[in-house]
């Protein structure tokens, strides 16, 4: 749709040329037929070298906007994109379409439904209650077990295990805030991405990206009850014990393993085979190959001369 009617409609101020836009993008990723926004100035660098066709900005940024971008002047980016967010948004379930195809050797049992335009790979198995949506991709010799959902347009490659119970492309936990304190919905128009030779155990939720994709890259292993936030990135080979819990946004690195109830905060990063212990809480980004415990988060060994300090204290106060 044309930007000037998101203007129009939306109470926005134009600057620039009016476009097509297709879909809302993140300005790193943005085409010059997308559009983004920035809401904070941590974000003008990423402005400075944006192709979005058109940003959603606030006045006093218009000056870090490249030439041949296009603005769409708000007092609130965030809550603008909120709006207009729902215009972009895909239907949750489609009625008519391309037929699904199903691979050879594959064992579909009574009472899955498969959407349209999805495609199934060979040697698959899915048990009953099943539920694959619209334009999925599974990979082959992919086990899921009943009542797992599959939102519309996920990938899950081959060899993958998915237990009872596991949603995957469910809506990310995403929505601006009036003034007056109502909760505006952001909608998520991303999807989810599995790799190959993933294991995800029994009701567990991975939400789908609002853009682009919420990934779990090949050979990971995640345990039950995970949650697993919106465009976060989840690195090959990471062990995850039951009820871990990772906000938004985080991007963990390779062979990272997290023990049970731990968890992180949002937009942050783990290096490559760090060690988190049970219920150790990631509250910034931490460097890899170590290993960490408790909240507020130390390493290990100063985690645990922490513990015998305060027994000591506590054992002279009484």
């Amino acid at each position: 749709m044309k930007l000037s009617y998101l203007a129009k409609e939306f109470n926005l101020k134009l600057i620039g040329e009016d476009k097509e836009i297709t879909h809302l993008q993140t300005l790193q990723k943005a085409t010059p037929s997308s559009l983004s926004f920035v809401e904070s100035k941590k974000y003008l660098p990423f402005l400075k070298t944006t192709k979005a066709g058109g940003v959603i900005l606030k006045e006093e940024f218009l000056k870090e906007l490249p030439k041949g971008v296009s603005g769409l002047v708000s007092p609130e980016p965030y809550l603008s994109l909120a709006y207009i967010s729902k215009l972009f948004a895909k239907r949750a379930f489609e009625t008519e379409g391309e037929k699904p195809k199903i691979g050879k050797n594959c064992t579909i049992a009574p009472n899955v439904y498969i959407g349209f335009g999805s495609k199934i790979g060979d040697n698959v198995i899915l048990m009953p209650g099943v539920v694959i949506g619209d334009n999925v991709k599974i990979g082959d010799n992919t086990l899921i077990y009943p009542n797992v959902v599959v939102y519309r347009d996920c990938e899950i490659g081959a060899n993958c295990i998915i237990h009872s119970g596991t949603v995957i492309g469910s809506d990310g936990y995403g929505f601006a805030h009036t003034k007056e304190g109502k909760h505006i919905k952001i909608y998520q128009n991303g999807n989810v991405v599995i790799e190959d030779d993933v294991e995800i155990g029994a009701n567990c939720t991975i939400d789908r990206a609002t853009f682009d994709s919420t990934i779990i890259k090949r050979g990971t292993k995640l345990d039950n009850l995970i949650q697993i936030g919106h465009n976060s990135e989840i690195g090959e080979n990471v062990l995850m014990a039951s009820q871990v819990g990772i906000s938004g946004s985080s991007k963990l690195g390779k062979n990272v393993i997290m023990g049970g109830q731990s968890a992180t905060a949002g937009h942050l990063e783990i290096g490559d085979f760090a060690v988190i212990a049970a219920r150790g809480g990631v509250t910034k980004s931490i460097e890899g190959k170590k290993t960490y415990a408790g909240f507020p988060l130390l390493e290990h060994k100063q985690w645990l001369k922490l513990q015998a300090l305060l027994m000591r204290l506590l054992k002279k106060s009484t």
